[in-house]
Parts: C-alpha cells; structure tokens; sequence
C-alpha cells in the first residue's frame, strides 16, 4: 500500500467527496505535556495572523488559521459525514497547541473541515486558496468537488478555486491528508513514529498558514531577482498566468524611499512572462553588518485599462561564491571576502507546537538569540521553516545554510560512514524527492539569507550524489552546494562538510573546494523541570551542571580557533535549543533556560573572526605524508619521556597505528589492542612558542602526551566512531619547548578492552592577524577576516 501512496498520481475522474459515516477511531493520544514561553500568547482568533508571501506580497488576502474540524479515519472509508472534534490550524494535530495531541499513522487519513464567507469574485478576477505547508499528501475539495492536490511536507502550495465557489453563502473547505511519517521515503526530517534520540515526535497535516488571496484574472505569480554585484545589477523573471491580452510590466526599485531605478517590459498576449536587466546605481551591499534590502514595486497593466497587478517584493545585493583566503587556502567568500560563518545547528521544534512556533515572536526568538550568542549563521537542520522566517533573518543580517529534509527507510536508503557506494533509491521516490527539493528552491530562491543548499545530511537518504550535486549547482548558480553534509563525501559540491563530536576537526580544503565543519560539539546539559522526558535525556557529552558545561564549552571554542591556520571556512555548533530527548541546546526546549551567558559566548567566538596566519608544522601527522616514530612496550616510569632517553633499541614504524581495517586514516602499523602502546618522535625548532595545536585521531583509546619529559595532556576518546581527526590547542607550550632538538613520546592504551583501537598525532602552530590587518599585510574592510 505504502508503494502505491508514494507512485500515485493526481487524477480528477472523482469530483465529489462522498460523506461516509464511521465510528470514530481510538487515535493514541500523546502524553507529553511542555509549554514554551509563547505558550499561553496563542489567540485561536488570530493565529500567526502574519503575511505568508513577504517576497510576493498583495494587500488583500484572507487569514484562514484558527479552529476548524478534524477526524481521523481509516483509509478505505471515505470522508466523515461526522467529525471527531475540534483542530487549532495551523499546527500539527499531534502537538498540544492543536488541542488535539494524537497520533495518525500511516493506515488513516487524517480530515479537516472549515467554512469561509464567499467573496464576491468579478468576472475578469480569481480566488487562489494557499496552504504554507502540508505533510505530507494533500487532496482539497470546495463545496464537495475535489480541487487538486499535493504532495510534500515543506513547500507552499496553491489552486485556483474560482469555478468551484458557490453563487453565494458560506464556502466549505475539505482536507485530506495522508502522511506515512518513517514508513515511507519521502521527505520528513526527523519524524519517527517512536521517537528517541535525536529523532522526534510525527508532524501530520496542516502546519503553516491557510489563506485566500483575491488576483486579476491576469496576474503575476512569481518576481525572481538574481542580484549582480560584479556588474551592479539584477536579473529579474517575471512569471505570469497566460495573459489574455498584452501587457506592461512597470518596474520600481527604491533604496528606502528614493526611486534608484525604472524600467518597463511589454508582455505579449499568451505569454508567461519575460525577463530583464536592471542597473542599480551605487549598490549598498547587503551582509551581517548592514542587512540593507532594496523594495521593488511591479505592476502589471493592460493598455486602456485600469484594472492591474500590483505586487511588492524585495531583494540583497549580495553575492556567495569561492575564493582564495589571504592564506592561500580556498574560502568562503560573501562579496568577494572571506567571512569566517559560525552558526549554530537550528531543528526549529517546539515542545506546544512541534514544527510550528506559537507565535512569529517566537519564532524569530531563536534568531534574535542566535545573534545575541555572537553567532552570523543558522544551518536549518531537515526543515524548512515559513517564508516570513527568511525575511526576517534578511532584515536581521543572519547567513542560512538550508538543507533538504531526508528522506529514507533507516537501513534500506542509509549511507553508512566509509561506504563506498551511495543508496540506490527507487525512481518514484527519486522522482519525488527531487521535485520537492526543487520546489524547496523555487520558493526560496530570492531570499538573500540563503547562502547555501544541502542537498543531503550525512547518509540519510544519499543517492545519486554527483548528479544531484551538480543539478543543483546548475539550477541554482548564485548559491553554494553541499552534498552530502558530513559523512561520505564524493569530491563533488563546493564544500568539504566533516561532522565530528565533540570534535573540532576539519578535512583540507581543496583547489575549488572550501572545508568546512558542518557540525559539532553536542555538549549535554539537562535542567532540572526543564526537560521532555525525566528519563531517556540525551547528548554528545552530557554535564550535570551549568559551570562544568561552561568550561568544556570554553575550551571546545579555543580548540577551534587553530583550525582556521588550517583553512576552515565556518562551523555549526549542535545545537540553538534542546530538543525532546536531545539536552544539547544553547537553550532549554521551552526556550526559558539559556545555559551559557551571551556575554561569555560573544568573547569567547570574537577571535573567530579574525584573519588567521597559515599553519607551520612542527610534526606532521600521516594525513600529511609517511610519519615514522619510534615505538615499544612495557616501559615503566618516565626516563623514556625524556630527551636523555637512548631508544636506539626501539623499532621503527609508519604511523598511523590501528588494530582493524579503519576506512578513516592512511594506511600505517599494526597495533595489538591488549598492549599498550609507547611511542617517540624527535622535531627541531628554530622558535618556541606560547601555544602549540595538537592534530589527533584517537578511537576507543585514551593517550598521555609528553613533551621533552613533561606531561602535556591526557586525551581520552570521546563521542561515537571517529571519522576525522580532531584539534586540540595547548597553552604555555613555552614551559616544555626549547630551542633544537625536542622529543615528543606518547602512551596510549585501550579503553575497555575495546577490540578496535586507532591512533595519530601531529603538532602545528596556528596564530591570528593583530586586528585591522589580513595575513598579507593589508587593512582590511569591516565585516571581513
């Protein structure tokens, strides 16, 4: 059944929608109870009573958010002559804020039902009814005649309902929904019908505004604007209905309330729209520091007629593309600089309303503190939020990385880490994965926040990369790819993406390729009485209290300063909020706890944005080229930390050392996990310095690390399966570094008896710019490194 839901196709043989009567089903009901600080703000006579269409925008348009009628039913009934209750649009009717809080499932539909006033609609005018997102499979009926129908859980939608519009009296809206949730392959973040872990509670149905918007029968569907700050223009498209007659399109494009520019277009009869270049003069850039946004006004306007299409819309003179940083590695760059994006992981969930914030306030709290934390970017982790969340994050400054919710049975279309080939997906699922990741594009297109796509996170769901990678590229040219987010990488996309707990670590970047750590940290702080569930409280690492996590947090941050001398772009912290079971958030779920201080974060990530010396190495690591050292065991005290020590007698041996077959690093010795390893390596100085980097792979094993005869550090592994390397800086280097000849020796041992060891080690020195110069001398411009 579930492979016929997914291959079906919309056919309009049935016009009416049969009223069956059924007993009611015995829906799970949810018994999880979480308020968030909006909670109690949510008015069911004006709910998210905020303009859906900000970069399409008309004055008249009808909010149909508020309390409708719901029924759960099986799938081979039709629909219910009587309904189960009462359903608060627009959240999902498993969250609290529904009023409902129950469970679907894939062998039932789920049904909504509403009325609405008619309006008097002229003959050369047409009602077109929106729905903002609807997970998953949708089918619409006015006044009993089926309208059409969708399928995707993420993108809007809309129909032209006028022929099926009453003469007069109250209009009846109906509609079906069908969602598999993990039963399925299609695109559904991270919804589980059991949630754990870092899976969540089923979203099913309606969860983001319904409403009517009144058009001319001749209107504009769609402004797409592609700004040019090389040549100091844009390339806009206009799309339209098929016109019936010819058409002017005027074009106004103010910098606040001065008019920078004019243009106009003819449309012929019959067409769909056109296109053109329009200079703007002086262009203001748009970046985190200045957020400036151009208003742009076009009509559409038949000749001897008064009767037009008027739209406003909006857009950034920015642009995102790849370059050589002034240390000679390939970055990111906004505007032709590179600018360091540090952001946080953001799922955008809700412990009231799920997928859906109580209140736009709400919504954009996240961003706001986002800000106040010192961070400039969001990765919006499987989720697409509403398009009034892009434009407020292009008023407030704040760069998105947008990913595509995955799509995949766990096992069947899981691409596990060093699997050398990607899932095979089923064409009808390929097909529709890909038509809502290109649907997930169009909508989002012209929102300057948005400076990359992800096609795929990790394994989830990753098929056909390559292709995928480079459609995307080709369809999209103005953005950046990355494909997949972590795991396995295919050389393809514009960026190298490594996800490391706790990490940080990086892979080089490459000659068109820019590196980037698409995740990390995870550090778990669970508050009392601010959890989902007493029990079954999760997180990377996990604290038991504020000041422990504090100090781990602060190191973490230090850690990842150095990695910049090694070329990294940007980072993601996981994550801006907890999440159900997930305690690793910056805030508690119900966003009244922020575990660390803005004021200490703010500090902490400043030095992230400066300009960055190349790294020197001191001793490399094998990801670097052949590293022999010398190695032995069962040695007792410490003389043989020392540079005194004669290890003559030691073998030679390439490192790295592992006891498997480890995908992840270059091949070197072979390491029995029942010893413990003694190893020693000689470097030459010509400098010391105050603080060194330590680049390390350590599985299952822990290491004590000395320099010169002196203790440096004990490392332990931490996390799950490493894939990469980690950084680790070390202060006061000068107390154990010396002029000439130094001895760096290490032991390492497993950790419980774990069969499958790993080590490597290499030492660089990284350092930062002073401020207001670049690593080539030059000033550089406010925003940049």
């Amino acid at each position: 059944m579930n492979l016929f839901r997914l291959i079906l196709t919309w056919g309009f043989a049935v016009f009416v929608c049969p009223l069956v009567a059924q007993e009611p089903l015995e829906a799970e009901v949810l018994k999880y109870q979480m308020d968030s600080k909006w909670t109690d703000d949510v008015d069911p006579e004006n709910v998210w009573n905020v303009y859906p269409r900000p970069q399409l925008r008309r004055d008249n348009w009808t909010n149909l958010n508020g309390t409708w009628e719901y029924a759960i039913r099986e799938t081979s009934d039709g629909a219910p002559s009587k309904y189960d209750g009462d359903i608060l649009v627009p959240f999902a009717v498993e969250s609290s804020l529904s009023g409902v809080k129950k469970l679907v499932g894939e062998d039932n539909y789920l049904w909504y039902r509403t009325t609405f006033n008619g309006q008097s609609v002229a003959a050369n005018e047409r009602l077109q009814l929106h729905f903002g997102a609807v997970d998953w499979e949708t089918t619409v009926y006015v006044n009993g005649q089926i309208v059409g129908g969708h399928k995707g859980g993420y993108t809007p939608f809309n129909f032209d309902i006028t022929p099926f519009l009453k003469q007069r009296g109250r209009q009846e809206l109906v509609v079906r929904v069908w969602d598999p949730t993990d039963g399925g392959t299609q695109a559904r973040g991270k919804q589980v019908r059991d949630p754990r872990g870092i899976w969540y509670t089923p979203v099913t149905g309606i969860w983001q505004t319904v409403w009517l918007e009144k058009t001319p029968a001749d209107h504009l569907r769609r402004v797409k604007i592609t700004p040019d700050i090389d040549q100091g223009k844009i390339r806009m498209e206009l799309q339209t209905s098929s016109l019936s007659t010819a058409t002017t399109a005027s074009i106004s494009i103010r910098q606040g309330t001065q008019e920078v520019a004019r243009s106009e277009i003819d449309l012929p009869a019959g067409s769909r729209g056109s296109g053109l270049e329009i200079a703007v003069p002086n262009p203001r850039l748009w970046s985190p520091e200045d957020p400036f946004l151009y208003d742009v006004t076009v009509e559409l306007r038949a000749a001897g007629q008064n009767q037009s299409d008027k739209v406003q819309s909006y857009f950034g003179m920015r642009k995102i593309s790849l370059g050589q940083g002034p240390n000679g590695y390939t970055r990111i760059m906004l505007n032709n600089q590179p600018v360091f994006q540090f952001g946080l992981l953001d799922q955008g969930w809700w412990p009231d309303g799920l997928y859906t914030a109580p209140t736009e306030e709400a919504l954009m709290y996240d961003v706001e503190m986002t800000k106040a934390f010192g961070f400039n970017l969001l990765r919006k982790h499987v989720k697409v939020e509403p398009a009034s969340y892009y434009y407020n994050c292009d008023k407030m400054g704040m760069l998105i990385w947008q990913d595509m919710p995955n799509g995949n049975y766990f096992r069947d279309l899981r691409v596990a880490p060093g699997q050398r080939n990607d899932a095979v997906r089923p064409l009808a699922s390929a097909l529709q994965f890909e038509t809502e990741l290109q649907e997930m594009i169009d909508h989002f297109y012209a929102f300057p926040s948005i400076i990359t796509w992800v096609p795929f996170n990790e394994g989830w769901g990753q098929y056909d990369t390559e292709r995928i990678a480079e459609w995307v590229k080709n369809y999209d040219p103005s953005r950046l790819c990355i494909a997949p987010s972590g795991w396995e990488d295919r050389g393809v996309g514009d960026i190298i993406d490594v996800h490391l707990y706790p990490g940080p670590g990086m892979e080089a970047p490459e000659p068109g390729r820019a590196s980037v750590l698409g995740e990390f940290g995870g550090l778990g702080y669970p508050v009392q009485d601010h959890m989902w569930w007493d029990k079954r409280n999760w997180g990377y690492l996990t604290f038991q209290d504020q000041e422990t996590l504090e100090d781990r947090f602060t190191t973490l941050m230090q850690d990842l300063v150095g990695l910049k001398s090694q070329g990294l772009s940007g980072a993601i912290y996981t994550q801006t909020t907890d999440v159900e079971g997930e305690v690793n958030g910056m805030m508690t779920y119900d966003r009244e706890v922020i575990k660390i201080d803005p004021a200490v974060t703010r500090k902490l990530f400043a030095p992230l944005y400066r300009s960055a010396w190349n790294k020197r190495t001191l001793l490399s690591d094998a990801e670097s080229g052949t590293t022999q050292w010398k190695i032995a065991s069962g040695q007792t005290g410490e003389a043989w930390t020392g540079p005194g020590f004669d290890d003559a007698d030691w073998a030679s041996e390439d490192f790295p050392m592992s006891s498997f077959d480890n995908p992840f690093l270059p091949d070197g010795g072979e390491w029995n996990p029942e010893t413990e390893l003694f190893a020693r390596r000689t470097f030459y100085l010509t400098e010391t310095y105050d603080q060194i980097n330590l680049k390390y792979y350590l599985h299952r094993a822990e290491m004590d690390l000395f320099i010169n005869g002196k203790k440096v550090t004990h490392l332990r592994h931490e996390g799950g399966r490493k894939r990469h390397y980690t950084n680790k800086l070390i202060r006061n280097a000068v107390a154990f570094l010396r002029p000439g000849r130094n001895v760096v020796a290490i032991r390492v041992q497993r950790q419980e008896d774990s069969q499958e060891v790993a080590f490597d080690l290499g030492l660089y020195v990284s350092g930062l710019v002073p401020d207001g110069k670049s690593a080539t001398g030059a000033r550089e411009t406010k925003g940049t490194e």
